[in-house]
């Protein structure tokens, strides 16, 4: 009796302190980056496009990334416009070769880029740091 009181009272608090952080994770609509408040934001097709083809904005999120990464490393600059530019160029790559692409072709793309902005990224991330903006 006494350890069936002692396992329901475990639970109990277990239970509220689970409740209390759970509270405390929920995500905020705000989305303030923390460099370079001043980001161009994805266009407006990017953010309205449909779930189901949802694999073509995280391509053009890789370019962009790998783009921001390349010009940061070959400018050794990573001022706000250098790392954050306009979304135009990222946009002009996917246009002009995968628009037409299928699915696991621009999925290899993505990959592709994401391990061309990482790689770029060891370079980049000192640059960035000296002047504050990682």
């Amino acid at each position: 009796m006494t350890r069936a009181i002692a396992v329901a009272g475990l639970l109990l608090i277990f239970g509220t302190t689970a409740g209390v952080a759970e509270r405390n994770l929920i995500p905020t609509l705000d989305n303030h980056p923390n460099v370079c408040p001043d980001q161009p934001p994805e266009p407006k097709w990017m953010q309205n496009i449909n779930v189901r083809e949802s694999y073509k904005r995280l391509l053009i999120q890789q370019i962009y990334r790998a783009q921001s990464m390349e010009r940061v490393v070959e400018s050794q600059n990573c001022d706000c416009p250098t790392r954050y530019p306009s979304w135009a160029a990222a946009e002009r790559v996917y246009i002009e070769h995968f628009a037409a692409s299928e699915y696991w072709d621009i999925v290899e793309a993505t990959s592709a880029y994401r391990r061309q902005a990482n790689e770029l990224r060891r370079e980049a991330m000192p640059i960035c740091e000296a002047t504050g903006n990682w």
